[in-house]
């Protein structure tokens, strides 16, 4: 198979995407979130008047949304890795990240897993930690990416939704 390059200059939504992603697969987003609800309609339907139950509601519906959204601002802005685009060639040894004259390489056995929206495909090196390839920066490149990653990964490992 061929190398495949292309390059993503990161932003706001882009991140935002990731992060909400990320944490609304962790139990205990989804668990405050139900919460959140349970409050919401424990007040709506008079079983509560108080309304401490709406307004702690909110907070636990609201929480990840907003920090994400803030977290993303403040990340794109104040990180020097994403004030310029980061090159991205992907190989049979791996995915090769460069910007400017740092280059790194990140082999296949070293990926933990891949996932993707609609929006991207995330290349995790840890459990916390990922590639974000925005599929408006893959351009033509994406089903190429996507078969890449699928001859290098378990199919227990990817999730990608074309």
């Amino acid at each position: 198979m061929k190398n495949i390059e292309f390059d993503v200059k990161m932003t706001a939504g882009t991140l935002f995407d990731f992060k909400v992603q990320h944490a609304y697969k962790q139990a205990v987003t989804i668990l405050a979130t139900c919460a959140g609800f349970v409050l919401w309609f424990l007040f709506l339907t008079g079983q509560q008047t108080s309304l401490l139950y709406p307004i702690l509601g909110s907070v636990l519906i609201l929480y990840v949304p907003f920090t994400s959204l803030y977290n993303s601002f403040v990340q794109v802005k104040l990180m020097p890795g994403f004030q310029k685009p980061l090159h991205y060639r992907i190989c049979e040894e791996g995915i090769e990240i460069s910007q400017d004259e740092q280059t790194q390489m990140l082999a296949w056995d070293q990926v933990m897993k891949a996932s993707g929206d609609r929006k991207s495909i995330f290349v995790y090196s840890t459990n916390r930690a990922a590639f974000i390839f925005p599929r408006a920066c893959m351009g033509d490149h994406t089903a190429d990416v996507i078969g890449m990653i699928a001859t290098h990964i378990p199919p227990s490992k990817m999730k990608i939704r074309y």
